[in-house]
């Protein structure tokens, strides 16, 4: 059972896109809204919680670990530049 609520806010494009969408897929705003954004949401934290490595990939990944850090050519510098946000990586 659902108990809990979650409010938003959107413009006039959002919410016509939405609806859009919804229609097409054949549910309801709600329940197409809760659909992608629970699974966008796995998506994302999959990638920073959980992997699953066979075997070989599992001791690879273990030896990969146990080595030294490697000098990357260009990423010094590339580092150093200033970024999208305006400031160059510390």
């Amino acid at each position: 059972m659902k108990a809990e609520r979650l409010h938003l806010r959107v413009d006039e494009e959002q919410k016509a896109l939405l609806e859009a969408a919804s229609e097409a897929t054949g549910q309801s705003v709600s329940a197409f809204v809760l659909r992608v954004a629970t699974e966008a949401a796995a998506d994302v934290l999959a990638d920073r919680r959980t992997f699953v490595l066979d075997d070989e990939g599992w001791q690879a990944f273990d030896r990969a670990l146990d080595e030294p850090a490697k000098d990357v050519p260009g990423l010094r510098e590339l580092l150093r530049k200033p970024t999208v946000f305006g400031e160059a990586a510390e």
